[in-house]
Parts: structure tokens; C-alpha cells; sequence
């Protein structure tokens, strides 16, 4: 350690840093393998990760952050909240941003974004800050101190490192749970090798709430605790590169990237405090976009409308499949024009997306 510092000064100095730099909660754990690791090995060998085969890589490193770094001793995790009131400011445009927006409603089909991709790239926003605290650390350790940080994007079982270290418990929806934060934060973690004491896990605080399980349209909690990623809307319209099942389109509603229905369905959202960090980030109001718009865009529209955005993991043609869905679960009639166009669109899943769409507008009339 750096002269003049000890574990306990260490700690307080990184909660300041932390807070200064917008983190709204920092917690410290061990560097030990972690103890929900064979809840995370059982998980993936149900084959409840879908087609997510990156979680399944190195399963053994996931699970221990000392494979990560070696000779780690410590674990610092950080929450920044997204709950953001501002969102309802009429005053918002999105196009003061330096993008343009496909928020209006000129055609009167919308369709709905995840909260948290209302913002700019979390990876990117939270990074450059969080690379700034890893600098911190490394200076109060002193000589030989490492450290490694990671926003959603390292090999690290975030979830459960975030519980280990007392930001929250995990909910029946597999989500962590702030009591300060409730659903809405984004996780980060630096593993160091500086030695500090742990703080204490939060036990469980679920009871006999099941509001999640009940809220969720496809069924994808498939149990307490245990979330089957092949229905769950999130991973339908984000991380599914491919067709999304038949059977489960109408499910999807108005979606078109994520799904916050068992986390807005948690009663621990009634303390959640507003992210003061990610709400200078919002680029979009309410989450609702102009569909026929975004069926219409060509690559470097959609480059300019969700570049450093999350949408932009989604893919053109992602995005445009999932609002073909969405346009065939509304069933306007106003969007047939566009969809119909799609049929002939030189991606194979975009356009069959489009002309199940067009048979279920048709259907209706």
C-alpha cells in the first residue's frame, strides 16, 4: 500500500472517489470463487442460456475473479441508477443531442424501448469513469498494485459479485434489487489486488412476492429465481440473432428492444432514487419510437439514429425484425405499405418477419 494508508482508509477513500464520479453505491467482497457458482453452472448446463454460448466459455474463469487477475485479493462493486424522472420533461429533444430521433409520432405506431436503453452507452459513460477510479486504487496501493475493471463486458459474473459486496439482494426475476436503487442501476466492478475488509451480502428481502413471476408475459421465470433466457423478451429482441419462435411473437407486444415488465412489476422501485449520472445521457423521452420510421432506415440512418446507443447491439436487421413483430401484434393497417416492402428485403429474417406481420394486419381487416 501506498505510505500512510490502511485497509479501512482505502475503503472511504474509494467510496468519496466512487460517489464524485457519479457511482451511487460501492461495495467491497472478497477476490474468492463465488459462492452462487454452482446456481450459475447448473443454469447453463439446463441449456437455459439459449443461444448465448459466449456465457458458456469459460464457465471456471466466470466464476472466479482470481482467473481474472491473478493474485487478486479484493472486489469493489459500483451501482449507477438510471431511474431517471426527467424522462417526463416535455421539454426534451433529442435532437438537441447531436442525433436525430425517430420519437415522433407521425405515422401514430410506436413501439417500446427498455428504460435503460433510453441513455447513451452505459459501457462507455460508466467506462471512462470507472477507468478513472482503477487509477485511483492503483495509486492508493502503490508500487505492484493491478487492478481491472469491467462495465457488463468481462468475464464476471457481475450479478453475483454486485450481491457479495452489499449493494442488494437478488429477486425471483434474477435481477439485483437495491433497497435504495430498487431494479433500475447498471453494475460495474474493479478486481484488484489490494487487500480490503468485505462488506456483508444482503439477505434476500422477496418474501412471499411473487409479482415478477406473475408479471412476466412469456413465462420465462420459469421457477424462483431461475430465468429461462429462451422466452424472455430481452433475449428475444436483443441477443437472438436468428427468427424469434412463432408461438411466442404475439407475447412480445409492442417490445422492440428489452422488456421491464417484472422489474416495473418489483415493490422495491417505490424507494428508488433518480441516477444523477446517466440522466445527463438520456437521448430519448419516453421510449417510444415512429415504427414505419424505423422499418424505412438503411445502415447509416440507423448508424446515425442508435450509434453509442444500446440499440445498436440489436443490428439494423435485428431491429427491424422486432418491429415487424411489433407492427403484427398492433395490427395497423397504416403500416402495410412498409411492411409490404420488407417482404422483399434481401435478409432472410427480416423478411419473413415482415410477412408474418402483413398476415396478421391482414387477418384482422
Amino acid at each position: 500500500m501506498a505510505p500512510g494508508t490502511t485497509a479501512s482508509n482505502i475503503k472511504a477513500a474509494v467510496r468519496r472517489c466512487a460517489a464524485e464520479l457519479g457511482f451511487d453505491l460501492c461495495g467491497f467482497t472478497t477476490a474468492d470463487v463465488l459462492e452462487r457458482a454452482p446456481l450459475f453452472l447448473r443454469w447453463l448446463a439446463e441449456g437455459y442460456q439459449g443461444g448465448m454460448a459466449y456465457l458458456a466459455r469459460n464457465a471456471q474463469r466466470r466464476i472466479d475473479p482470481q482467473a481474472v487477475l491473478p493474485g487478486a485479493k479484493s472486489a469493489i462493486a459500483l451501482a449507477v441508477s438510471y431511474a431517471d424522472e426527467s424522462r417526463r420533461d416535455s421539454a426534451f429533444d433529442a435532437s438537441e443531442r447531436g442525433r436525430p430521433t425517430l420519437e415522433s409520432r407521425e405515422s401514430g405506431v410506436t413501439g417500446l424501448v427498455a428504460r435503460y436503453a433510453r441513455f447513451e452507452d452505459y459501457h462507455a459513460v460508466i467506462g471512462t469513469r470507472l477507468e478513472v477510479l482503477i487509477d485511483f486504487v492503483n495509486k492508493l496501493g502503490g508500487a505492484g498494485t493491478e487492478s481491472i475493471g469491467y462495465v457488463d463486458s468481462g468475464p464476471v459474473l457481475e450479478r453475483d459479485l454486485a450481491w457479495r459486496a452489499g449493494l442488494g439482494f437478488v429477486g425471483k426475476h434474477t435481477n439485483l434489487i437495491g433497497r435504495m436503487l430498487g431494479n433500475w442501476f447498471f453494475i460495474a466492478e474493479i478486481i484488484t489486488t489490494i487487500e480490503v475488509e468485505p462488506d456483508t451480502p444482503e439477505p434476500n428481502r422477496c418474501g412471499r412476492c411473487r409479482r415478477c413471476i406473475d408479471a412476466c408475459p412469456t413465462g420465462a421465470i420459469v421457477a424462483p429465481f431461475k430465468l429461462d433466457a429462451r422466452r424472455c423478451i430481452s433475449y428475444l429482441t436483443i441477443e437472438l440473432r436468428g427468427s424469434i419462435p412463432t408461438d411466442l411473437r404475439p407475447l412480445i407486444g409492442d417490445k422492440i428492444f428489452g422488456c421491464d415488465v417484472c422489474l416495473e412489476a418489483c415493490p422495491w422501485n417505490r424507494f428508488a432514487k433518480c441516477g444523477g449520472l446517466m440522466s445527463r445521457h438520456r437521448w430519448c423521452r419516453d421510449g417510444r419510437l415512429d415504427l414505419i420510421k424505423v422499418l424505412c432506415l438503411d445502415e447509416s440512418e440507423f448508424r446515425a439514429c442508435f450509434g453509442n446507443t444500446p440499440i445498436a447491439r440489436a443490428k439494423l436487421a435485428g431491429l427491424k425484425r422486432n418491429a415487424c413483430v411489433a407492427l403484427g401484434n398492433t395490427g395497423d393497417a397504416r403500416s402495410l405499405p412498409a411492411l409490404e416492402k420488407l417482404i422483399m428485403d434481401s435478409n432472410d429474417v427480416v423478411s419473413e418477419h415482415a410477412r408474418w406481420a402483413v398476415e396478421r394486419i391482414r387477418q384482422r381487416m
